[in-house]
């Protein structure tokens, strides 16, 4: 076994990264049986949540009263009336703020 490099700190790890240190040093480790499959489906899944966190701009026709109160609202908050928006829609989709449909 070659010695470890003295420049190398060791962290504290946690129960179960110690689980994982262990099973690497010991070689007992075994590969997935599709691999390739899961190697796939992981990269999807990252660049499926790149994909979310990027921001689109939009169009969006708005009643000139209803844009001069946004517009206000936001800043006294010291916010950007896009930011405003942002939020408003932020927070229907999350169900803190309700719509009424007639």
């Amino acid at each position: 076994m070659s010695k470890a490099p003295t420049n190398v700190v060791k962290l504290m790890l946690d129960k179960y990264e110690q689980e994982i240190e262990g099973v690497l040093e010991r070689q007992e480790f075994v590969n997935a049986p599709n691999l390739e499959d899961t190697k796939q489906m992981f990269q999807e899944a990252a660049k499926n949540f790149r994909q979310l966190q990027e921001t689109k701009s939009i169009t969006l026709r708005v009643n000139i009263e209803d844009l001069i109160k946004v517009k206000a609202k936001a800043k006294r908050n010291g916010l950007a009336y896009q930011t405003l928006i942002n939020l408003l829609i932020r927070q229907y989709i999350k169900g803190e703020r309700a719509v009424i449909l007639d």
